[in-house]
C-alpha cells in the first residue's frame, strides 16, 4: 500500500501557525513512509473563498519546504458531489427538511430548558408527502441531513490517541447540503478521500466527533475508512487557546519578520513530542526523525520566544556554504570572514547588514574619551592584520595609559562600532580595517 495524505486548507484566510501543525505532520509522515503529499483547497464557501487566498497558501507552503504531489480544489468537483447526493437519496440516507434556522434554534433551546440534548429529533422524516408538498408551496427549500446509522456507535483504533468510539446516537444527523446548494465539508472530505484514495487522515483533536459520523458516511458509500490519527492543539506558552491570536501568528507574518523556515518547522514538529527543540539542518532530515508514536496527548505549547531562541541558534550554526548566496544580495562584497565573525549575534539573518555596515562604513563613530582614543589610533600596529592583532594593540594601549577591563575596552568598541556591544573585537578590528579604525578613533 502507498501512503496518501492530504492538507486540505479553506481559501478563507492566510495559514497560521495552527494550521501548520497538520500541514506539517502530514508531510512528515508521508515523505518518511515514501507516500504522497495532496494539497486540496477546500473552497467550497463561494462567498469567502478566494483565489489569492489558494495563491498565498502555496506561496507559504512553498517557503517552507512543503511541496506537494498533486493538488485539487473542491469547486472542481461539484459535480461529482451532486452524484454522491443523488446515491445517498436513492440509499434512503439524505432526507430533506424544512426548518429554518430560527426553528432549530427554538427547538434547541426547549430542549435544553428540559434538560435534553440538543439533538435533532428527525422531525422531517415524519413528514407525509402532502405536507412535504405544502412546505415546498410556500417556497421553502430543504436543506438535507444524512441519517446516522442506527448502529449507534463508531468504534476506530487512532493512531495517536489509541482506541477511539463515538456514540452516534448522542448527535444530530449532518446536514451535507444547505438549503442553496452548497455541500458541507462532511460530505465533501470523504468523497474526496475515497476519490483521491487517501490512506492516512492526520488532524487536530477537534475532529475527533467528526471522524465518528465520517467514518459511517464511508461505510454507507462502501469504502474503507482510511486510518485516523488526531493530534493535540497548540497552546500558548500560558496554556491558554490561541484562537484569540491566530491573526497575529500567520505565517506570512513570520516569513516577514525575518524567521528562517527550517526554524519554524523545526520547532512546530518538536512541541508536543518528546524531540528535544533544537535546530534541523532540511526538512528531510526531519522526515527521518518523524514517528507519530513521539507525540503526546497533551496540548503542545507554542511559545514565541522560544521559537525566536531557536531561529537564532539555527544562524549560529549555519556554514557560509549555506548562506553565501543570500548575503551576496544584501551585503556585496563581503566574504566568509563577516560570516564567521557576526553570525554568533544575528537573531534574524537580516541583521547581517547591520554588521556588514559597521565593517564597511559609513559609520558615526560614539567616543567616550577624545584623547584616549586618538592616542590609540596611534598605538595601531601596520596591517596585514588577523584574530592576534586585538589583543596586540590592546596589550599595547593598557602599558601605555595603564587602563584595563571596562574602562579599556568599552571606548574601544564604541569609537569602532558604535554599538554598545557585538561580535568579538578581535574577529571585527580586521574586517574595519587600518584606515576605517583612524579615521573612527580620531573623529576624521
Amino acid at each position: 500500500m502507498t501512503v496518501k495524505v492530504r492538507f486540505a486548507p479553506s481559501p478563507t484566510g492566510r495559514l497560521h501557525i495552527g494550521n501548520l501543525r497538520p500541514a506539517l505532520l502530514n508531510w512528515l509522515f508521508a515523505r518518511r513512509q515514501g507516500g504522497h503529499f495532496l494539497l486540496r483547497i477546500d473552497d467550497t464557501d463561494r462567498e469567502r473563498s478566494r483565489d489569492e487566498l489558494a495563491e498565498a497558501i502555496r506561496t507559504d507552503l512553498t517557503w517552507l519546504g512543503l511541496d506537494w504531489d498533486e493538488t485539487a480544489r473542491q469547486s472542481d468537483r461539484f459535480v461529482r458531489y451532486g452524484q454522491v447526493v443523488e446515491r445517498l437519496k436513492a440509499a434512503s440516507r439524505l432526507y430533506p427538511c424544512f426548518e429554518t434556522a430560527d426553528e432549530l434554534d427554538r427547538r434547541r433551546k426547549r430542549q435544553l430548558a428540559m434538560g435534553r440534548p440538543p439533538v435533532y429529533d428527525r422531525a422531517a422524516l415524519k413528514l407525509t408527502p402532502d405536507e412535504r408538498a405544502k412546505l415546498e408551496a410556500e417556497g421553502r427549500t430543504p436543506h438535507w441531513r444524512f441519517r446516522l446509522s442506527e448502529d449507534k456507535a463508531v468504534a476506530w483504533q487512532d493512531m495517536i490517541r489509541g482506541p477511539q468510539h463515538v456514540d452516534l446516537g448522542s448527535l444530530s444527523d449532518p446536514v451535507l447540503l444547505k438549503e442553496d446548494g452548497t455541500y458541507l465539508y462532511t460530505l465533501c472530505s470523504v468523497v474526496d478521500d475515497i476519490d483521491f484514495a487517501i490512506t492516512h487522515v492526520i488532524r487536530g483533536e477537534d475532529h475527533v466527533t467528526n471522524t465518528g459520523v465520517q467514518i459511517d458516511i464511508f461505510r454507507a458509500l462502501g469504502a474503507e475508512p482510511p486510518m485516523f490519527a488526531h493530534h493535540s492543539l497548540l497552546v500558548g506558552a500560558d496554556g491558554e487557546a490561541l484562537s484569540k491570536r491566530l491573526g497575529s501568528l500567520s505565517l506570512g507574518s513570520f516569513r516577514d519578520a525575518g524567521f528562517e523556515p527550517m526554524a519554524v518547522t523545526s520547532y512546530v514538529a518538536a512541541i508536543g513530542t518528546s524531540d528535544p527543540v533544537e535546530p534541523v539542518a532540511s526538512m528531510a532530515e526531519l522526515a527521518s526523525r518523524f514517528d507519530l508514536a513521539k507525540l503526546s496527548r497533551a496540548p503542545a505549547r507554542f511559545d514565541e520566544r522560544e521559537l525566536a531562541a531557536l531561529n537564532a541558534k539555527l544562524l549560529h550554526g549555519l556554514p557560509f556554504a549555506d548562506v553565501a548566496g543570500r548575503i551576496a544580495k544584501v551585503c556585496p562584497g563581503a566574504d566568509e570572514n563577516l560570516w564567521l565573525a557576526v553570525r554568533g549575534n544575528l537573531r534574524v539573518f537580516e541583521d547581517i547588514k547591520r554588521w556588514h555596515q559597521v565593517v564597511a562604513g559609513p559609520l558615526a563613530p560614539v567616543i567616550e574619551d577624545v584623547e584616549f582614543c586618538r592616542a590609540a589610533a596611534g598605538l595601531l600596529p601596520p596591517e596585514p592584520w588577523s584574530v592576534e592583532t586585538w589583543s596586540t594593540w590592546t596589550g599595547a594601549i593598557k602599558a601605555a595609559t595603564g587602563r584595563k577591563g571596562r574602562e579599556l575596552f568599552h571606548p574601544l568598541r564604541l569609537a569602532l562600532t558604535a554599538a554598545e556591544n557585538g561580535p568579538e573585537m578581535k574577529a571585527m578590528l580586521p574586517l574595519i580595517g587600518r584606515a576605517r579604525a583612524v579615521a573612527r578613533l580620531t573623529g576624521t
